[in-house]
């Protein structure tokens, strides 16, 4: 096709037709188009935006560009969650299983970290022997069988993003609402979900640095969805801290096997049971939400959750054995060091950004898509705003491969912590419903 005279008419801000936008998802899934024409595309749509119906467009075509789930009859909704990205989120390893035991089935596809955001995937494949690559009739056989799937995207599964998304990436086009809506719709809308929610962050370590970013591209994903059949809520919450006193991939995977055995941080036990419990309520299963907030923490403190993430990791090949020996031990990476502080006071200041770029430079993220990931190294054990702090104590732990980076790194995060004399009351993590 010849591309050049829609890219003039988005460059000029002119609407393109659905049909127009079909074509270009057709186009670029065939490789029929230059990367360097769909990449002056990309750039005029960051530039120049797109209306709600060209979104729509746009999102539906890339959801057909290949294979849809088709899920049998069965009385349990079809849920998901997702969540914009942050630095030791773990949310989704233990809301997935805590959802199956819900009553839901729920197709979690997942994606992989870039630069300091960490990836579901990663950190599904520090576990022993786990697979996330699932074909979609395993993944839906997975599914009605034991209620819960945790994959990636595959070759045949929404293609036009998998193409699209390393463009963004490798021109700076990834902070676009409509191309972010698009881009997480379709692989949602391919799920055949009946209801989604969405963890939308704001602030030092997101893609959304405001409240009022972070709002628009909420109430832009919940409008699509809704339009599409999809039940979906919206939760705004504040990316300047780490969720949960943990980051890094293993570390990440450690932290929510013991959240999901009770003792867990209280953020992210906070994170996991708002998002159940508005899938609760999206679906009927609750009436109101006291009584499903009241649902999901009780569910969460049963051994039902964690018996079905160990049944999760079995069916996905993972070595169970291997897997609780690995919990049970301090760490795995070759090198661990305390940072110790030399204030005292208050904790005012735990920088998600600054811990999420040591994290990625000590192998635990990615620069570059061919990256390899040491799954071991990280941050664990970090203090938390608002908590008191004496000269010598804990402000946390560096997991690396060498001493050398280990020391590096330890220089590198005591600024990513600030002290107060006075009492210090944090944000509240979650800032807004929509």
């Amino acid at each position: 096709m010849n591309l050049l005279p829609l890219i003039e008419a988005k460059r000029d801000g002119r609407p393109l037709s659905p049909a127009q936008l079909r074509d270009i998802v057709a186009a670029c899934t065939a490789g029929a188009v230059p990367d360097y024409q769909m990449a002056a595309f990309l750039m005029a749509v960051f530039f120049r935006g797109m209306n709600a119906e060209e979104t729509r467009a746009f999102t539906l075509a890339m959801r057909d560009s290949g294979d849809v789930l088709r899920f049998p009859a069965d009385p349990r909704p079809i849920v998901d969650k997702h969540s914009t990205g942050g630095i030791g989120d773990k949310v989704s390893l233990v809301l997935a299983p805590l959802l199956a035991c819900l009553g839901f089935r729920v197709p979690m596809i997942s994606g992989r970290g870039l630069g300091i955001t960490g990836g579901t995937l990663d950190k599904l494949e520090s576990i022993p022997g786990f697979t996330t690559q699932l074909a979609p009739a395993r993944l839906v056989t997975q599914v009605q069988t034991i209620g819960v799937a945790m994959g990636g995207q595959t070759a045949t599964m929404v293609p036009a993003d998998n193409l699209l998304y390393a463009l963004r990436d490798a021109t700076a086009t990834v902070p676009s609402i409509p191309l972010i809506t698009a881009s997480i719709l379709s692989k949602k809308l391919a799920e055949g979900l009946d209801a989604l929610v969405m963890d939308v962050k704001f602030g030092a370590a997101a893609f959304m640095r405001t409240r009022e970013e972070a709002r628009e591209l909420a109430r832009c994903i919940t409008e699509l969805a809704a339009e599409c059949g999809v039940k979906t809520r919206a939760l705004l919450t504040t990316m300047d801290t780490p969720v949960g006193r943990s980051a890094g991939n293993w570390l990440e995977v450690k932290e929510a096997a013991h959240c999901l055995d009770c003792y867990g941080p209280d953020d992210l036990q906070e994170l996991v049971v708002d998002c159940a419990a508005h899938l609760l309520v999206l679906t009927g299963k609750a009436g109101d939400w006291e009584k499903a907030r009241a649902t999901a923490l009780q569910c969460l403190a049963t051994a039902a959750p964690r018996a079905k993430f160990d049944e999760l990791i079995a069916a996905q090949g993972g070595d169970i054995d291997a897997f609780r020996h690995e919990l049970a031990l301090d760490h795995t990476a070759p090198v661990v060091l305390e940072v110790i502080t030399s204030e005292e006071g208050f904790v005012t200041r735990c920088d998600a950004r600054i811990i999420g770029e040591v994290v990625r430079d000590l192998g635990g993220g990615r620069m570059t898509k061919e990256s390899v990931i040491h799954p071991a190294v990280g941050v664990d054990m970090l203090a938390k705003p608002g908590e008191p702090f004496g000269v010598g104590s804990l402000l946390c732990r560096v997991h690396a491969l060498t001493r050398a980076e280990a020391e590096a790194a330890a220089t590198r995060l005591r600024a990513a912590f600030a002290f107060s004399e006075e009492p210090y009351e944090p944000p509240p993590l979650i800032a807004e419903v929509i």
